[in-house]
């Protein structure tokens, strides 16, 4: 079992949006084979950043989530409509 921390930083304004597509992307999560679950967390300190921690049966279920097409598009899709920057992941292992 992993946790994977996925962060991200929105433009601005943006947040709401970004909250509602993470209810579109926890959909695509649940069926992908070797995720068990994921939550939704904002900085309460910086109204932009979020961390979303996603529970896998591995670190290889979890990058052959990240290297789907579904995945992807939804990336491409906010890094030119919402994101700030680069999200950055980290692989906690348990």
């Amino acid at each position: 079992m992993v946790t994977i921390g996925m962060n991200y930083k929105m433009i601005p304004g943006k947040e709401k949006v970004f909250e509602d597509a993470f209810e579109a992307v926890i959909k695509v999560m649940n069926e992908m084979e070797g995720h068990s679950k994921s939550f939704l967390y904002k900085d309460v300190n910086d109204a932009q950043s979020y961390l979303i921690a996603s529970e896998w049966n591995s670190e290889d279920a979890f990058n052959e989530f990240i290297q789907s097409d579904k995945f992807k598009n939804v990336v491409n899709w906010g890094k030119e409509n919402i994101l700030a920057g680069r999200p950055s992941h980290t692989v906690y292992k348990h």
